[in-house]
This record gives C-alpha cells, sequence and structure tokens, in this order.
C-alpha cells in the first residue's frame, strides 16, 4: 500500500506542476482568462483537465480494489498509472514525443483493468 500513497502523492504534485505551469503561460502570454486561442495554451489546459479528469476516479478504484488484491498487483497499477499521467503530461506539452498515446492508453488500460478487478471482488462479496 506504501507505493499507491507515494503514487497518490506525486499524481498531486504533477496536478500542481502543470497548475503552475499554466498560471506563468498566463503571465508570460498575457492571456488573463480562457487559452486565448494560443495553441500552447490549450494544449496546458488540457494536460491539466485530463489529469484531473481521470486521477481521482482512478486512484480510488485502485485504491478500493487494494482490500482484495495483492500488494503487488495494486503496486503495478499506481506504477504504471502514475508514468501513464506523466507521458500524457509530457506529449500534451510536447516534450515527450508520442508520450500522449502512450500515456492515454496506458492510463485507460489502467483505469479499465482496476474496474474489472473491483467489479470481480464485488460479485464475491456477501450481502448481510
Amino acid at each position: 500500500m506504501p507505493v499507491f500513497f507515494v503514487c497518490a502523492g506525486l499524481l498531486g504534485l504533477l496536478a500542481v506542476a502543470l497548475a503552475l505551469n499554466i498560471g506563468l503561460m498566463r503571465g508570460r502570454k498575457r492571456i488573463n482568462l480562457g487559452d486565448g486561442g494560443d495553441a500552447e495554451m490549450q494544449a496546458a489546459v488540457r494536460a491539466h483537465g485530463n489529469l484531473v479528469e481521470f486521477a481521482p476516479l482512478t486512484l480510488l478504484i485502485i485504491y478500493m480494489a487494494s482490500d482484495f488484491y495483492s500488494f503487488r498487483t495494486v503496486a503495478s497499477l499506481s506504477v504504471v498509472f502514475l508514468v501513464a499521467r506523466v507521458l500524457h503530461a509530457g506529449g500534451m506539452l510536447g516534450l515527450i514525443p508520442k508520450g500522449r498515446l502512450v500515456g492515454t492508453l496506458a492510463s485507460l488500460a489502467t483505469l479499465g483493468i482496476a474496474s474489472i478487478l473491483l467489479a470481480i471482488a464485488g460479485f464475491g462479496l456477501k450481502q448481510y
């Protein structure tokens, strides 16, 4: 479980870094609200937004699945998701070639696998 918490904390720091990037870019480009039609600003906003859209649900499902699956399973899902989100953000910002594609696919795979594992565990629970 410690790996999950480290990954969750690092994802939070990634969200902070992406938000700071937007703020600095707004100052540099003098865009006070929205994206100003600027492609670089649009990419920065979406990199942050996509992380904030994906991370909470995926982390919640991994955390819930941790009651039913091994440390190795939970740690693997956590690390893959962290790497996926870093790749995606780097790809969106033009820092990692193919990062957006690989990050998206790995994020979707992590969310899908964790969801399936949680559903399977749920079928085995007894209602009292």
